[in-house]
């Protein structure tokens, strides 16, 4: 897999990765999660229905934001077929 994914391809292995069960979460994922009262549920749904923003390369790894008016989630891929979901966030009010 080249990186970095259009938009397009990251939405389309996200729903992938979601329809075969190969989204993990990480440590540091969970743990920003729960600072915003976030749970596992919450972040699958945005990854469902959220728009898919550019690859970003953070770390050492490509980091693709996925993004509702109300929450933020960040995924890298493993592979094609299994994602990692790096942080999540709520949006702040504005």
């Amino acid at each position: 897999m080249e990186e970095p994914l259009s938009p397009t391809v990251a939405k389309r292995l996200i729903r992938e990765g979601l329809g075969s069960g190969e989204v993990r979460f990480t440590r540091h994922a969970l743990e920003e999660m729960k600072k915003d009262g976030l749970e596992e549920i919450d972040c699958v749904n945005v990854l469902r229905g959220g728009a898919v923003g550019p690859g970003e390369l953070a770390n050492g790894s490509w980091r693709y934001p996925v993004r509702t008016p109300r929450v933020t989630v960040i995924v890298a891929f493993r592979s094609e077929a299994k994602l990692a979901v790096v942080t999540a966030w709520r949006e702040k009010p504005r």
